[in-house]
């Protein structure tokens, strides 16, 4: 977002809290398969352009004109993959408007490359990487939901695509899925994405020279 590109990845992350992974709510998660240099490159990144942006303070960031947005709550399952679908009109991976009162404050999120904990903090990264995206999009594709006694949560499927606003313009396009698990109260405790590409692969889009004009 729960990245990107550094959008992605780094859609989504920060070097700050990282996470206890003893806690496993689904066998195959992106963690495991990422090298964990990558991980601390990845998390380098976005120190680096927290520091060079300013590190805005919570207080700071911006907020949707539509306030009452973010005090919406669900009551069960349907409500949340509405609020969702939702979030996903408003491409929340790319603008960082999304309704943070269905997350629990300490949600953790994943991605293939990093994992941390708080709500909080993950807006303020999505924030800081808004700047640097550029033709930005995220097209939701599919959306399940899976309820019982033990576990109940939501499976998404999207494509992310958006150029950086570096002076190579790279291209990142991604194809991916999001599960959100939910607690007692419907609350989002996880948010934990999946690519079709390897961390590495991800990572190394960045770095990917597009032939296109200069100059005009």
């Amino acid at each position: 977002m729960a990245g990107v590109a550094c959008q992605i990845s780094i859609s989504s992350s920060s070097t700050l809290r990282r996470v206890n992974h003893r806690r496993r709510c689904f066998s195959g998660s992106p963690e495991n398969k990422t090298p964990a240099v990558l991980k601390w490159a990845v998390g380098g990144v976005t120190e680096l352009l927290r520091l060079f942006s300013g590190a805005p303070s919570s207080s700071s960031i911006p907020t949707n004109k539509d306030r009452s947005k973010y005090e919406l709550s669900a009551g069960n399952v349907d409500d949340v993959m509405e609020i969702l679908r939702s979030d996903y009109r408003n491409a929340y991976f790319v603008t960082g408007i999304l309704t943070s009162s269905i997350y629990s404050d300490e949600c953790i999120f994943e991605d293939p490359t990093i994992s941390f904990q708080g709500t909080e903090l993950y807006e303020r990264n999505l924030k800081l990487l808004v700047p640097f995206l550029e033709d930005a999009s995220i097209e939701l594709q599919n959306m399940d939901k899976s309820e019982s006694s033990e576990r109940n949560y939501i499976l998404a499927t999207w494509k992310l695509r958006t150029y950086l606003k570096l002076p190579w313009r790279p291209l990142i396009s991604i194809n991916g899925s999001t599960v959100y698990d939910l607690d007692r109260d419907f609350k989002i405790v996880r948010h934990v994405e999946s690519w079709n590409v390897s961390a590495l692969e991800a990572v190394g889009q960045i770095f990917t020279v597009k032939s296109f004009p200069f100059g005009d």
